[in-house]
């Protein structure tokens, strides 16, 4: 008897995130969205992640807009999202209520499948969210964010699993950011999941491609089981995007497995975006083949380059290595954390820090924060000495609640504030826009009426200067794609020191 494998396609969200650095404008999407929403796939994800920073950063484009055209224009489809749990889609924790609003209108604009994640893996940091998404009568995806550390096992993993369908998640997602998830424990985890959750529990797999393991890896967590995997067509796809929608599909014939998607629909998707993609090269990533090191750094292929910015910023190119050396034992330090956004620029940060000025003489806010656990709680202990160390950098206590708890209701302030911009028109949409980056809103809300840019050129005119570096982001809380100015102190002397992460 043959299973059906449901394929979720990453082409207009996290294909070219991870491949265009997010920078792919609404109109060069809309042409394919007739063909992805008839190709058969359980559904396409769209939104989330860094598209929202990306649309009002650099494309003056209103995200909710986007996610509304999106919804117009693929009615068959479930449209799929990226969520950061406590996090939202900004770069720091926002009180409960702001959760629940921010939900509440994803839904009501048109979002069905809500992927929510922690980048700690804390179950607190998902619970607030989760119960949203259920109110909303939508689908609820918990998250696994694979890692490979000394703690972190396939029983750790299960019993993660198993908390997350406590919370009335709907599926499980296992989502390998890095490409770290190997064929055998692919099949192993996914194995142990289904054995120990029940086979009607359905197991979402995502992975990168980065190592060039991986689309064996997607076979063997099928053979486990598996419902769904996630792929992104093959004109945008490979490097440290994700495996192609195509290959998968080749891969399955012949088998006891196979799909709902149509092929001749792929065809011309695949064609659409061939000819988008020459557009946007200059944002295109640096790393085009394998890369096996990440095995060991752990760092998504997307961050290496831009610690190799960081370092040949501060003219510092020729430690690269040492900076990739460096990562695992702030990792360990930081209790062996998941790399993913915003864990991974914050570990990757703070070791270019440490290469270049020593070993935490001087400390990001985010990693002391990290350190000190307002991000949430680690499977690992962290290290008491650099404990120590944030302590009397920053004067804050170590805490060990949900960091939320410790958030004042902010919805009003947050309104007020955002009202007071010049452009805001005052809905819920545009006051959750503001509470995510305010020092982006302010620039954005009078620009918008400019309508969107198209940052894509035409392949057969002049060479394009150089785009300008981005603005720094506020308070430190950076998008992937833009630079980070902190102040830090330095034998009693306040320095503003700019980097830019991943």
């Amino acid at each position: 008897m043959t299973k059906v494998i449901d394929i979720t396609e990453l082409i207009l969200r996290d294909g070219h995130q991870s491949l265009l650095a997010t920078r792919m404008a609404m109109e060069d999407m809309i042409p394919a969205c007739e063909d992805i929403d008839k190709a058969g796939f359980w559904s396409a994800e769209c939104w989330g992640g860094a598209t929202f920073d990306a649309c009002i950063r650099f494309l003056n484009e209103d995200p909710w807009e986007r996610l509304r055209t999106f919804r117009k224009l693929m009615p068959n489809t479930r449209l799929q999202m990226l969520l950061r749990g406590q996090n939202l889609l900004g770069y720091r924790h926002y009180e409960d209520t702001v959760v629940d609003r921010f939900v509440e209108k994803a839904a009501a604009n048109g979002m069905d499948v809500f992927r929510v994640f922690d980048a700690l893996n804390d179950i607190r940091n998902i619970r607030r969210a989760v119960a949203a998404v259920q109110r909303a009568g939508k689908h609820a995806q918990g998250t696994i964010c694979y890692t490979v550390s000394p703690l972190h096992t396939i029983t750790g993993f299960v019993e993660m699993a198993e908390r997350l369908l406590e919370l009335g998640c709907d599926s499980i997602c296992i989502k390998d950011m890095a490409a770290l998830l190997k064929p055998q424990p692919a099949y192993d985890l996914v194995k142990a999941i289904k054995q120990a959750c029940g086979e009607e529990t359905r197991v979402h797999v995502h992975v990168h491609a980065t190592t060039g393991v991986t689309m064996v890896s997607l076979m063997k967590a099928i053979e486990a089981g598996a419902d769904c995997v996630d792929t992104s067509i093959s004109s945008l796809s490979l490097g440290p995007g994700h495996n192609p929608t195509e290959s998968l599909m080749e891969m399955l014939e012949g088998t006891p497995y196979s799909t709902r998607v149509d092929k001749k629909r792929l065809l011309a998707i695949k064609r659409h975006f061939d000819k988008i993609r020459p557009r946007y090269k200059e944002f295109l990533s640096n790393i085009t083949g394998v890369d096996t090191e990440i095995f060991d750094s752990q760092i998504p292929g997307g961050m290496i380059s831009n610690l190799e910015s960081q370092l040949k910023q501060q003219k510092a190119g020729d430690r690269m290595k040492e900076v990739l050396e460096e990562v695992p034992r702030v990792r360990e330090d930081a209790g062996f954390p998941p790399l993913v956004t915003p864990s991974s620029q914050i570990i990757g940060t703070q070791a270019v820090f440490n290469v270049m000025m020593g070993r935490y003489k001087v400390m990001t806010g985010e990693f002391a924060d990290l350190m000190l656990g307002y991000y949430g709680e680690t499977l690992g202990r962290r290290n008491r000495h650099v404990v120590e160390m944030a302590n009397k950098q920053t004067n804050k206590q170590p805490i060990d609640t949900r960091p939320a708890d410790l958030l004042k209701p902010e919805w009003q302030e947050l309104r007020s504030a955002a009202l007071a911009v010049d452009g805001c028109n005052g809905s819920d949409e545009d006051v959750l826009t503001y509470a995510m980056f305010p020092g982006v809103a302010p620039k954005f809300f009078p620009a918008r009426a400019k309508g969107p840019k198209n940052l894509g050129k035409d392949p057969s005119s002049a060479p394009a200067p150089a785009p300008a570096p981005a603005p720094a982001a506020e308070n430190g809380k950076g998008p992937v794609t833009t630079t980070i100015t902190y102040d830090v102190k330095l034998n009693g002397h306040t320095h503003k020191v700019t980097v830019s992460p991943a």
